[in-house]
């Protein structure tokens, strides 16, 4: 890929931030640790600097008055990112969200706008436990008026940021903590993604594996591992969450004729469901589905259980092999994840 540069995620959001407040005057960006030393995974990092603290800015801890301060200033021409360090707490702008934001445009018959960009980071790290490690957008998706996006590359993730600044509507911007220091090419211009497709980032012809956000490098490895069994699977990063793109879904599942799905979150009524549902109607025949993501219990804090809470490679990689040849005589060797080992947080 001519004239891109080989970037973290967390360098490639900042990169798709710092293009679009440079393009446009009303984009500013405002939450806790936006000014850190950090920079909130060097995703904000000096840009009050570069542009001025009016444009971005540390607060206070007040989900729901902030959200209301995105929600007024949208309405008055501006183009804000609201960063929240977890996702758990944008149970505090619930109101704001689900019942301002989402509906003004409906309300107003389309004469007015809310164009604000929520971003929430997601995921296990060194200990986040129960309040601190949910995901929650499947809470987000079922309400019309919100999209919902959870990139997983790089490329995608600086396309992503891009486009949802763009949008007139808000948009949940779903960041997993493993993610932010991958790297992958990205070009320098600035460009949008699509806020309603899917990407499949590797074709297979004997199984389907569907994720989202950092299942997708679960679901990669494990492809991985299955080439030991000459098990050879196609893999569906979603992205997008609200606007599920079950068209290259149910392509792949014609070609594959067995699915897969591991969320990034709990199975019962999220979006693993959502998904098998939409597959079953469409198809006019019936196909193996399995579902895959949290156990049903709150998020545990200790690295051993975690191990066993959380999808990974190896596991996906024995369900796709059972799936595949009805046995149960194969256990993969264990891998961990790097993203994992080298995580220091913070956040």
């Amino acid at each position: 890929m001519s004239n891109s540069l080989n970037l973290s995620y967390g360098k490639a959001i900042y990169e798709g931030i710092y293009q679009s407040m440079l393009n446009n005057p009303n984009v500013f960006i405002f939450g806790q640790g936006i000014d850190d030393y950090k920079g909130h995974y060097g995703t904000t990092l000096n840009l009050h600097k570069k542009f001025g603290k009016e444009r971005a800015f540390d607060t206070p801890i007040s989900e729901d008055s902030l959200t209301g301060i995105a929600i007024g200033s949208s309405l008055a021409g501006m183009r804000p990112i609201f960063v929240h360090q977890r996702m758990d707490f944008l149970m505090l702008c619930m109101n704001q969200l689900v019942n301002m934001a989402s509906k003004i445009c409906y309300l107003s018959n389309g004469i007015q706008n809310v164009p604000i960009v929520i971003r929430a980071s997601i995921g296990r790290s060194w200990g986040q436990g129960a309040q601190h490690s949910q995901s929650l957008y499947s809470f987000f998706a079922h309400v019309p008026g919100l999209k919902v996006i959870a990139p997983t590359t790089p490329y995608d993730v600086k396309g992503g940021i891009i486009a949802s600044i763009n949008d007139n509507n808000p948009v949940i911007f779903v960041e997993h903590r493993m993610l932010y220091e991958n790297k992958g090419l990205v070009p320098q211009k600035k460009y949008e993604i699509s806020l309603s497709s899917a990407r499949v980032t590797k074709k297979g012809s004997d199984l389907t594996l569907i994720g989202v956000s950092y299942t997708v490098v679960d679901c990669l490895r494990a492809s991985e591992i299955l080439k030991d069994k000459k098990i050879d699977v196609e893999v569906i990063d979603l992205i997008c969450i609200s606007n599920l793109d079950i068209k290259t879904i149910i392509k792949s599942a014609k070609k594959t004729k067995k699915i897969i799905i591991v969320d990034n979150d709990w199975l019962y009524c999220g979006l693993a469901s959502e998904i098998a549902t939409q597959v079953s109607e469409k198809l006019k025949f019936k196909i193996p589905i399995e579902r895959m993501g949290y156990k049903f219990s709150p998020c545990p804090t200790t690295r051993n259980l975690e191990d066993n809470f959380y999808p990974s490679a190896n596991v996906i990689a024995k369900k796709a092999y059972e799936m595949i040849t009805n046995k149960k005589d194969w256990t993969p060797k264990k891998i961990i994840n790097k993203e994992i080992l080298e995580f220091k947080g913070p956040f």
